[in-house]
């Protein structure tokens, strides 16, 4: 049964309870991880575009997406600076590569761009969760960590929004019913993979 973290979300697993004191103790490394996968949320939204370019459907949320995960970066990088954290080179992210292997795999699932659609969408929505996860963890602390905890949670709402995006442009594209299939699998192929995966100071 979905708690508040999974609240309007397609996940079925929580993020483990020790992550959130993992990430607050290890704060410097999680906010150079998460500003690069603002980066790379920006890059697969232009990704997409350039992919499936008879798509025309997809410019505008694209474009909206972009703008919006490119100003986190900036945000995110304002952060580092602040903290005289220098923002390093971008980490591999096994999450991200593993779920899009498992969700874009030839020959599975809804069609190309509709399995991409729907890995986008759960990258999105386990983003969500582990910025609630954040922000209820950094509400505890003090003046500096209750501002965190604030932008956490802007953060948090505009990843739930745009879980919604990929659905729903997956819904445009493909058969309805076959989306909420894949959605239903896709929930349980995510949560095998974050069980699989070791609990470390990072977004995903």
């Amino acid at each position: 049964m979905a708690t508040d973290l999974l609240e309007g979300l397609p996940l079925i697993a929580e993020t483990p309870a020790h992550w959130g004191q993992l990430a607050r103790e290890n704060l410097d490394e999680v906010l150079r991880d998460h500003a690069w996968c603002e980066y790379k949320a920006a890059s697969a939204g232009l990704g997409l575009m350039a992919r499936f370019p008879e798509q025309e459907l997809l410019i505008r949320p694209m474009i909206a997406l972009v703008q919006e995960e490119m100003l986190h970066f900036r945000q995110v990088t304002d952060l580092l600076r602040q903290r005289g954290v220098a923002l390093g080179i971008p980490p591999a992210d096994p999450y991200v590569k593993r779920l899009r292997n498992i969700l874009c795999a030839q020959g599975s699932g809804i069609g190309g761009l509709g399995d991409h659609l729907i890995a986008n969408a759960f990258i999105e929505a386990r983003s969500c969760e582990r910025f609630r996860v954040l922000s209820a963890t950094l509400g505890q602390g003090d003046a500096q960590e209750q501002s965190l905890s604030d932008f956490y949670q802007r953060l948090a709402d505009a990843e739930g929004r745009h879980w919604e995006t990929f659905r729903d442009l997956a819904l445009e594209v493909c058969d309805a019913e076959a989306v909420h299939r894949r959605i239903e699998e896709a929930s349980r192929l995510e949560a095998k993979l974050l069980e699989e995966l070791p609990v470390e100071p990072r977004m995903h």
